[in-house]
């Protein structure tokens, strides 16, 4: 049983592997999310690149993203032979890209064809098959539109729902602009999951601070949350105490940076280009002494000696 109280949210370009890692140093029960992979690229491309993660991730889902029920459950067997613990199908992406595939957030307007490639996974798997979504996209944003989306859905075997409290407006708005401009509205969600009690119903967009997703348990049975923890990771380092109920620990900055700096050096040796280990710890001191200071040397020229480099990150900021 996945506890799902708390989950980082699939965010395409920023939660790799080695994001997960650090996520997983800050917090050991939420769920880790996948970048969003299509069906297409994992069946033809490198799939065991698309698969990889790290021993310590789990609880991990993979977040796939397309239209085809067989590919789709061609990727969940993958998936689940991978050893990951869910399968979440992407139907709230508003990119240009993805709906030129026939997948992400258009997919709203199908649910017919949403709940056929859900119960052909969940038929055949043994890990959760969930879905990601809207409240509505375009002008399909009524109430009885993401109701009636939630309960054939269910039908077909999904009891998870992923809920950003904004519609898509797909045909003026760009991704970034859709995480921000369409209003939220959580009472929509709040009510989806007082009509589907027996249901999963997350909520996500919006929150950044620990009492507001506190308080959201009171609502929904849980709470994404994206951007938040890439631009102030730290922020993970209470979730564990605060959400899932463990003894409050002591972690400091410091110390995340250091066992941070010894996985860099693993993954370094294996031929990862250190920049893209270092860009996700740029918002790690996010509000403290020395902060620009810090983010201006991690954005800057690297030296080959990564310890030492690493040594004068932290001299910067104790």
């Amino acid at each position: 049983m996945i506890d799902r109280r708390l989950s980082i949210a699939p965010m395409m370009d920023h939660t790799d592997k080695h994001f997960r890692y650090l996520m997983r140093l800050l917090t050991k029960h939420s769920i880790l999310y996948t970048e969003m992979i299509t069906t297409g690229a994992l069946i033809f491309g490198n799939r065991k690149k698309f698969l990889d993660y790290n021993s310590n991730e789990h609880p991990i889902a993979i977040q796939l993203g397309g239209s085809n029920p067989k590919e789709f459950l061609e990727c969940s067997c993958m998936a689940e032979n991978e050893g990951y613990n869910e399968v979440n199908l992407n139907i709230g992406c508003p990119s240009d890209r993805v709906q030129n595939g026939k997948f992400g957030a258009c997919l709203m307007t199908e649910k017919e064809l949403v709940a056929e490639c859900v119960n052909n996974i969940s038929s055949n798997i043994k890990i959760p098959v969930t879905i990601k979504t809207r409240i509505g996209i375009d002008n399909h944003d009524s109430y009885d539109f993401l109701r009636d989306f939630i309960d054939t859905v269910s039908i077909a075997g999904c009891e998870t729902f992923i809920i950003h409290a904004r519609k898509a407006i797909l045909k003026s708005l760009s991704p970034k602009e859709n995480r921000k401009i369409p209003p939220l509205d959580y009472q929509r969600v709040y009510k989806i999951k007082k009509e589907f009690p027996d249901l999963n119903i997350i909520i996500n967009g919006g929150f950044t601070e620990l009492d507001q997703i506190k308080s959201q348990l009171k609502y929904v049975d849980g709470v994404m949350i994206g951007r938040a923890a890439y631009q102030n990771p730290f922020l993970l380092s209470k979730i564990d105490s605060l959400i899932f109920n463990e003894p409050e620990t002591f972690v400091t900055r410091q110390n995340i940076l250091e066992k941070y700096k010894i996985y860099t050096d693993k993954q370094v040796r294996k031929g990862v280009n250190i920049k893209n280990l270092t860009r996700h710890i740029i918002g790690l001191y996010q509000g403290q002494p020395g902060a620009r200071k810090y983010r201006q040397i991690l954005s800057g020229v690297i030296p080959k000696n990564h310890s030492r480099f690493f040594e004068e990150i932290i001299k910067t900021v104790t």
